[in-house]
């Protein structure tokens, strides 16, 4: 089951506005794609025709750009994003396993988010800490010579502090 985008009328006039404050300066693109990827979460097809309407760009150059960067992403993602460098520095020491174990405990695979929406599993390529291989990250906060008793501990904290919001 995929979570769902939200396209109100409300996020889409906040976007709109943010577009028309990017279009009087240069190189409106890339800030009016970082705007919609807050304010929904992702920029799906929908919102990049919205984007192509109001700057005058097609939708295949929007599309490209949201799919060549990281940054962006099509569907939303979890409130928790965890992140496997599976770069060769990690995947020789082991990162494999480390996808592994988050894969079995959330019961997705890489590149899905859990039903609930709480948490989305990523394997990219080099995060640039490959004297810590191998590497993942939950949040945004770096796990360096990982275990797979590490990535479970560090899954345990994480919806641990879920628990209590």
């Amino acid at each position: 089951m995929a979570v769902k985008v939200e396209l109100t009328e409300a996020k889409i006039n906040e976007l709109k506005s943010k577009i028309a404050a990017h279009k009087k300066k240069p190189g409106p693109l890339m800030p009016t794609l970082h705007d919609a990827q807050r304010i929904f979460g992702c920029v799906p097809l929908a919102v990049q025709k919205i984007i192509s309407e109001e700057l005058g760009e097609s939708v295949a150059k929007i599309n490209g750009v949201v799919t060549f960067y990281s940054n962006f992403s099509i569907e939303p993602k979890g409130k928790h994003v965890i992140s496997v460098c599976l770069g060769t520095a990690c995947y020789v020491r082991g990162s494999q396993q480390i996808i592994d174990v988050f894969s079995q405990n959330l019961h997705i695979a890489p590149g899905e988010t859990t039903e609930d929406g709480e948490f989305t599993l990523e394997a990219t390529r080099c995060i640039g800490a490959c004297g810590l291989a191998p590497v993942f990250t939950i949040n945004g906060k770096v796990y360096g010579s990982a275990t797979p008793d590490i990535a479970r501990k560090a899954l345990k904290e994480c919806k641990e502090c879920k628990e209590k919001e």
